[in-house]
């Protein structure tokens, strides 16, 4: 099962009021584009296919769904 990524700031050793502000900033940032990186590479893969299927779908001439499907 996947690791859940928590924002809270780490208590390691601070620098200072302003340098650790700084530095939870930045791992919460790094944190955050990686949570959201790996849930758009889900959504890519779970909604490719079905996007592929309404585009033909709205397409003129209107084919079938089995049409679609077919490897033909």
């Amino acid at each position: 099962m996947a690791s859940r990524i928590s924002l809270k700031p780490s208590s390691g050793n601070d620098k200072g009021a302003n340098g650790a502000a700084e530095r939870s900033t930045v791992q919460v940032l790094k944190e955050w584009s990686a949570w959201s990186l790996e849930k758009s590479k889900v959504i890519a893969h779970y909604g490719f296919i079905p996007l592929i299927i309404v585009i033909g779908m709205n397409s003129e001439p209107k084919p079938q769904l089995y049409q679609l499907l077919s490897p033909i």
